[in-house]
């Protein structure tokens, strides 16, 4: 075993990743000048103000978000909360969204369904991702609100979203459709204009930047109300006095993970073929769920057999790997994906999902399968006795 094994092989970036350096060292830097209240009259206060709206320019540049603003709030879920909430149209009205959305746009569908909405939820096909057939069955002129991520959580799966959104604006014109792009940001290209979203929602953690920091993306034109009431602050959108140092610590994640884009995207893409290569050649009967020729490179969930992912996640964590099961962000959500992966009974229990980031060292892989290849037979022999 190399002295990198020893060390934790962390395998699970699709649920956080750790801040690159850059986005530390704006964070430390910032943290004492940058005290000021952006809001405040005084020149330092200015200073601020300035700084916040560079990273905004910075973060805008980034999404190709030209034809619309962007507004710093918490992350993900407030992003996406704010659109459910402040686009959901006349009560009534129809309200479309994914059957694979993420809990911070699922749960407050439910919400909008028990509050007298026309909530429906567009299948997912086996890989995760959106069917645009059966998704186009639900469009008619009362549609007000439409949200389909633009890759899934759980598989990478990518949904072709300027489809959508034109297969939406055709039937209902002044129906808002929005994106969650917290795991697509910076993973694929993108240029939100070209998307043509009313909005869309990315957050820094999942890429090397500080947890409680995101941003939402509104086309200018776009009727969203505020979510946060109070003094007002990022242009009326988001109340609150903003957190300059989370603010110059997403941006300069995004700067970073930005202008090294094709050098990253390279390496995920080689790193994952080689851990499915191997997995195929170390692991009988395997599943793949992730769609692996339209997927984010970062993301590979599969399905064991005979095999609890629970148990071996835990048993991998006695060997410095760390993986996933599923979403990190609620219990219950595994179980509502196992059901919609189209998977048998041998190997319903046994998904697991590897998400990789650039400084996963392909070296790695190798242990990582003997690893999981010798639980798998474990844990199997066992389920078979």
């Amino acid at each position: 075993m190399s002295e990198t094994t020893k060390q934790i092989i962390y395998l699970d970036n699709a649920a956080t990743t750790p801040m690159c350096d850059e986005a530390a060292k704006a964070l430390s830097e910032a943290l004492a000048p940058a005290f000021f209240n952006p809001s405040a009259k005084y020149k330092p206060s200015a200073g601020v103000f300035e700084n916040i709206n560079g990273a905004r320019a910075l973060i805008k540049s980034a999404l190709g978000g030209l034809t619309g603003d962007v507004y710093f709030n918490s992350g993900g879920t407030e992003g996406n909360n704010t659109v459910l909430f402040g686009a959901k149209g006349r009560k009534g009205s129809r309200v479309i969204i994914g059957e694979g959305e993420h809990d911070s746009v699922y749960a407050p569908a439910m919400e909008l369904k028990n509050s007298g909405y026309d909530v429906c939820f567009a299948p997912i096909s086996a890989d995760g991702s959106v069917n645009f057939e059966k998704f186009k069955e639900l469009l008619n002129e009362n549609v007000s609100l439409v949200s389909i991520m633009h890759a899934s959580n759980e598989t990478g799966a990518i949904n072709d979203i300027a489809k959508f959104v034109r297969a939406t604006k055709k039937v209902a014109p002044d129906a808002i459709f929005h994106s969650d792009g917290v795991q697509a940001f910076l993973k694929l290209p993108l240029s939100v204009a070209s998307l043509g979203v009313d909005a869309y929602t990315v957050t820094a953690h999942k890429i090397h930047g500080p947890k409680g920091i995101g941003a939402l993306y509104v086309k200018r034109g776009a009727k969203i109300k505020p979510f946060l009431l109070g003094g007002g602050q990022e242009y009326g959108f988001r109340s609150g006095t903003e957190s300059s140092p989370l603010i110059l610590s997403f941006a300069a994640a995004v700067q970073h993970e930005y202008y090294k884009f094709d050098e990253n995207y390279s390496k995920l893409c080689n790193y994952r073929e080689y851990f499915v290569k191997k997995l195929r050649e170390c692991v009988p009967n395997v599943a793949i769920i992730t769609p692996l020729e339209n997927s984010l490179p970062n993301i590979l969930s599969v399905a064991f057999e005979n095999v609890r992912g629970e148990v071996l996640l835990h048993c991998l964590e006695e060997d410095n790997i760390l993986v996933g099961t599923g979403s990190a962000c609620a219990s219950h959500h595994e179980s509502r994906f196992k059901k919609l992966f189209g998977l048998d009974e041998s190997h319903l229990e046994g998904v697991i999902r590897f998400s990789f980031a650039e400084e996963n060292d392909i070296g790695d892989v190798d242990y990582v399968i003997e690893r999981v290849a010798a639980h798998v037979r474990q844990l199997s022999k066992t389920v078979r006795q």
